[in-house]
């Protein structure tokens, strides 16, 4: 009876201490049942997505809309590994993880190709994953996708949203990705792949989850030593454009007629803003010129004074009068 008794009471302190454990503590139990799970508290979130997000008023912005072919040497850090290797796992796998769980607010592709970061245009999870065919299970209101039943081998491109500003507090020229969307390649009877553009998603809310995750960026160097974050901020990425904000929201497939027209445009708005950036420091340059040449100006002022100073020869002292030399014949009188 008192052996049943203690056994009891052992088990109902561990039920408690179990219960007990504070939030933190049971993320991080959750990590170690799940390595590719990214978990940040909601302070550290605020402070990243206010260091890093886009000032809301700019004296001149224009948005670019770029293709990543994960095929390209430089974007192949978003597909590799193509399935998970330990607790490394690849971009798609892991913002679909984070959607799946509900960290992630992801957003509806719309006809116009435009993103719309609203709550009328949220992601329907389950109707996506139909449309998709991707195999899941339903966990009360929770998704759940095995790893080896998400398309991360089909997704070979990423739609990518550039904002080229400037900065007036700063007054500095920036470039920063703004918005990210998954596009699943599938091709049927042997003809060639079709784009299937999943969703949209904000930079600025999965950015402190592509902050706490490494990524090897080269064939050569096989170490991690660069975070999702760091990849997309320095850009790293390869990506051609095939859409600018435009008054006719017309990417640029619909108005050049022909490939070479398309390459052609596409040198154009590389150089228009390659141009705007150039002429941002030549105008700093000239203003600084003026009071570089009167600064200039005064140093050599001073500099002349001083060499005509050294340059001067110092007047030699006069030399004493000697002795007028007395003759050996002159008398000399003696009063006695």
């Amino acid at each position: 009876m008192k052996r049943r008794f203690a056994t009891f009471v052992i088990t109902a302190l561990l039920f408690a201490t179990a219960s007990a454990q504070p939030p933190r503590r049971q993320q991080e139990q959750q990590a170690e049942k799940n390595p590719a799970a990214v978990t940040l508290s909601e302070r550290a979130k605020l402070q990243y997505t206010a260091h890093m997000a886009t000032p809301t008023e700019v004296t001149w912005k224009r948005d670019i809309y770029r293709e990543l072919d994960l095929n390209k040497e430089k974007n192949a850090a978003l597909y590799y590994p193509e399935e998970p290797l330990g607790d490394r796992v690849n971009f798609f796998t892991l913002i679909l993880n984070l959607i799946l769980e509900g960290k992630i607010t992801a957003y509806e592709y719309r006809l116009d190709g435009n993103e719309l970061f609203t709550s009328d245009n949220r992601l329907d999870i389950e109707n996506m994953l139909d449309k998709f065919y991707i195999y899941y299970e339903k966990e009360g209101n929770k998704y759940v996708v095995q790893p080896a039943d998400i398309p991360s081998g089909e997704v070979m491109k990423y739609y990518i949203k550039e904002s080229n500003y400037l900065d007036q507090r700063t007054s500095n020229y920036l470039t920063r990705v703004t918005a990210i969307c998954p596009v699943l390649m599938r091709s049927d009877f042997g003809t060639e792949p079709t784009p299937y553009p999943m969703f949209w998603l904000n930079y600025d809310e999965i950015s402190p989850y592509l902050g706490q995750t490494q990524v090897m960026t080269s064939s050569f160097n096989n170490t991690t030593n660069m975070s999702l974050d760091d990849y997309f901020v320095m850009r790293q990425y390869d990506g051609t454009i095939y859409k600018t904000s435009n008054l006719r929201n017309q990417p640029l497939a619909e108005y050049c007629e022909t490939d070479s027209a398309l390459v052609q445009e596409q040198l154009k708005i590389e150089k228009q803003l390659t141009d705007f950036e150039n002429s941002l420091w030549s105008q700093q340059e000239e203003q600084a010129a003026p009071e570089a040449e009167s600064t200039g100006a005064n140093k050599n002022r001073s500099r002349t004074t001083e060499t005509v100073k050294r340059e001067r020869p110092e007047k030699a002292p006069k030399p004493a009068k000697e002795p007028k030399p007395t003759a050996s014949n002159e008398r000399i009188s003696v009063r006695r």
